[in-house]
C-alpha cells in the first residue's frame, strides 16, 4: 500500500512540473501573465508562437505518461497495475492543473490526459484528437473541442475498451470528462457570454462549407 500511495505521489509531483513554466523561464516570462493568464498550452501557443506552445504540449504529454507508466510498472497483476496507472495518471492531471511548484496555478490537463491514454489507451487519443481536431476546424474553439473530445470518450469506452477493464475504463472516462469540464467551465461562461476567444484561421472546415 505505502508503494502505492507512492506512486501516486509521484504522478502528482510530475505533473506539478509545468512546462510552460518551466520553458518559460528559459524565455524570461511567466506565461500566467500572458493572454487569459493560464498556464496550458493553448495559451502559450497564442501568446509566444507555435514552436513554444508545441514545445510545451510535448512537455505535458511526456510528463503524464511517464507517471502513468511508472505507476503500473512492475505489477504483475494486470488489473491492479491499471487501476494504479490511471491513478498515477490522475494525480499528473490534478498536478497540472493545480501544480505545487507554482501556487497551485496550472494549466487545463488536456495535455495531461492525453499522456495518461498516450500509455494506457492509445485509441482514447485517437478518438479526442479527431472530435478536437472537427470542432476546431468547424468552430475555432478550443475549449469547446476538448470538452467534446473529453466526453467523447465515455461511449468511446463503451463500445471499444479492451473487455476485461471495460467498467474500469467507463469510470475512468466519465471522471475524466467531468475533470474537463471543470477545468474548462471559464470557457463555458465565456462561450454563454459570446466572449470566448476563436482561433478563426483554424475553422478551415466552415470555410469550405461556406463557399
Amino acid at each position: 500500500m505505502s508503494t502505492d500511495l507512492a506512486r501516486i505521489l509521484l504522478g502528482y509531483l510530475l505533473g506539478s512540473v509545468s512546462g510552460s513554466l518551466l520553458l518559460g523561464r528559459l524565455r524570461g516570462v511567466d506565461i500566467r501573465t500572458q493572454g487569459s493568464g493560464n498556464a496550458g498550452g493553448t495559451n502559450a501557443f497564442r501568446t509566444q508562437g507555435w514552436a513554444f506552445g508545441l514545445g510545451v504540449g510535448l512537455f505535458d504529454v511526456a510528463k503524464a505518461a511517464l507517471a502513468a507508466w511508472i505507476g503500473g510498472l512492475g505489477i504483475a497483476d494486470p488489473g491492479h497495475a491499471l487501476r494504479l496507472a490511471l491513478l498515477a495518471g490522475a494525480a499528473a492531471a490534478a498536478g497540472h492543473v493545480w501544480p505545487l511548484y507554482y501556487g497551485f496555478r496550472g494549466g487545463k490537463g488536456v495535455a495531461a490526459v492525453l499522456g495518461v491514454l498516450l500509455v494506457l489507451w492509445p485509441a482514447g487519443v485517437a478518438v479526442m484528437a479527431l472530435v478536437l481536431l472537427l470542432v476546431l476546424t468547424t468552430t475555432g474553439y478550443v475549449g469547446l473541442g476538448s470538452m467534446l473530445a473529453g466526453g467523447a470518450l465515455i461511449p468511446a469506452a463503451v463500445l471499444f475498451a479492451p473487455a476485461p477493464d471495460r467498467a474500469v475504463w467507463i469510470v475512468a472516462t466519465v471522471m475524466i470528462a467531468g475533470f474537463i469540464i471543470y477545468t474548462h467551465r471559464s470557457n463555458l461562461q465565456r462561450l454563454r457570454a459570446g466572449t470566448e476567444h476563436r482561433f478563426e484561421r483554424a475553422r478551415m472546415l466552415a470555410r469550405l462549407f461556406l463557399k
